[in-house]
């Protein structure tokens, strides 16, 4: 018998399943109650959202905080918001076409397109792991004295720590990734309780004022917030995760499992978005009513903690949680790494290999900064990653898009009209801000 040719092998299994190790490794029940259904597809949701709260995002939301107090909680809502939608869109696309992302990019797109998307993506999770690889150092730096070079270097041991997870099942994974998410929030918790914010100006920051467009220095940073909250690795990573779960191969089952994909996905972003808020409403109570509103750097925010609050409890706190934040964001980051290699390429290597040049592909360069410009250099660089991923996450989230909205092939499980409208605004919206975010860091002062 003649091999099948390449179309009729897109129409068949074709490549291999998204995380082989995990697919459809989680039993979901049959019959039950709501509860039991949703926590059996609990999981996934949460390892998309620790994108949403890593090192990166900590810059900005302290930059604002400290600089205009809690008016650009709005911003954080609204990005928050964008978010909750297109990862319910990811979450549809990958379980009504048993796909990931990067896949479909390879099946659909022609080469010339398919290539150049590759590329974006692996430079899009390369700067996200630089920057969350750059905080976790920092947090060790803050917490033990570990030199940044060192700690950068150390960041490496958590490839390990995903393959033993992996290898006990993907569950375990996730109740790790849900453990430290719940850790960050406690850590936070503390700290808005030691900063006693004023609660009225907590609430009134989330009504959109309109110092965010008439103010250019607001406009900037709540274009960063924006910019830097829905990350391109991340609709990569969940239309892979969410097919780590058996739902019954039916367009009932799989009907059920994109409502109960999206509850999960909502309610994890909703949480990361509590703690976004939080990392702000900081900044805002403890430097901008002491009048310390240029407050941008991890370390001048760890340093003046003790002195304006009275204690090392919240400085010890804002450390721990920035670890635990950067350990949570590389081990998902690196999972992404390999849906992208995989799914485009159809490449597969040993786990120890692919683990180990994901992660080396982020540490160079972030050992070669902190090695010849020290702390300095180091947020330059983070600077750096978050343009890099203003300039790739158009190419991730249209594609998202076709896909969600193509009726000829999803059938019934095509996205309903109201989310196509609302995400082709958000990408929209999306490319034309980081647009002026990259356009800024090139010509801006």
């Amino acid at each position: 018998m003649t091999p099948p040719s390449d179309t009729a092998a897109a129409a068949l299994p074709g490549p291999a399943p998204s995380l082989p190790e995990v697919h459809r490794s989680v039993a979901v029940p049959n019959a039950g109650g709501f509860l039991r259904k949703l926590f059996a597809f609990m999981g996934p949701g949460y390892l998309v959202a620790v994108g949403y709260m890593d090192p990166g995002n900590w810059a900005t939301a302290l930059a604002g905080g400290s600089a205009f107090g809690y008016t650009l909680l709005s911003v954080a809502l609204l990005s928050s918001l964008m978010a909750i939608l297109l990862q319910a869109l990811c979450a549809r696309v990958g379980v009504a076409t048993g796909r990931d992302l990067a896949q479909l990019c390879r099946e659909r797109f022609p080469k010339p397109v398919a290539y150049p998307l590759w590329l974006f993506a692996e430079a899009a999770i390369c700067a996200t792991d630089l920057a969350e690889l750059i905080g976790t150092a920092i947090a060790l730096e803050l917490l033990f004295g570990i030199p940044l070079l060192v700690g950068v270097v150390l960041t490496a041991l958590d490839a390990f720590l995903i393959l033993w997870l992996q290898n006990k099942g993907v569950r375990w994974l996730e109740a790790l990734i849900f453990g430290l998410i719940m850790l960050i929030f406690g850590c936070f918790a503390v700290q808005i309780a030691l900063s006693n914010p004023v609660w009225g100006d907590v609430l009134r920051g989330y009504i959109p004022a309109t110092s965010i467009v008439t103010n250019q220095t607001q406009l900037y940073i709540a274009i960063g917030i924006l910019g830097a909250t829905v990350m391109p690795h991340n609709l990569y990573l969940h239309t892979a995760v969410v097919q780590s779960r058996a739902w019954e191969d039916s367009e009932a089952g799989r009907r059920e499992a994109i409502r109960f994909a999206t509850w999960d996905s909502s309610i994890a972003l909703g949480l990361a978005l509590m703690i976004n808020s939080a990392i702000l409403i900081t900044a805002a109570a403890v430097f901008h009513t002491s009048g310390n509103t240029e407050v941008a750097e991890i370390q001048d925010a760890y340093q003046l903690m003790t002195p304006l609050l009275g204690g090392t409890l919240a400085a010890t706190l804002f450390a721990v949680a920035l670890l635990l934040s950067g350990v949570n964001s590389t081990v998902t980051a690196t999972l992404a790494g390999q849906v992208v290699m995989e799914g485009f390429l159809r490449f597969r290597l040993p786990p120890v290999t692919r683990r180990l040049i994901t992660r080396l592909i982020a540490i160079v360069p972030a050992v070669i900064v902190t090695w010849h410009y020290g702390e300095s250099g180091t947020a330059q660089l983070l600077i750096l990653s978050q343009v890099i991923l203003s300039m790739q996450l158009p190419f991730a989230v249209i594609p998202l898009m076709m896909f969600a909205s193509d009726k000829r092939r999803l059938g019934a499980l095509a996205a309903p009209r109201w989310q196509v409208v609302l995400g082709w605004a958000c990408a929209l919206l999306i490319l034309v801000l980081n647009t002026k975010v990259l356009f800024d860091a090139l010509f801006g002062d």
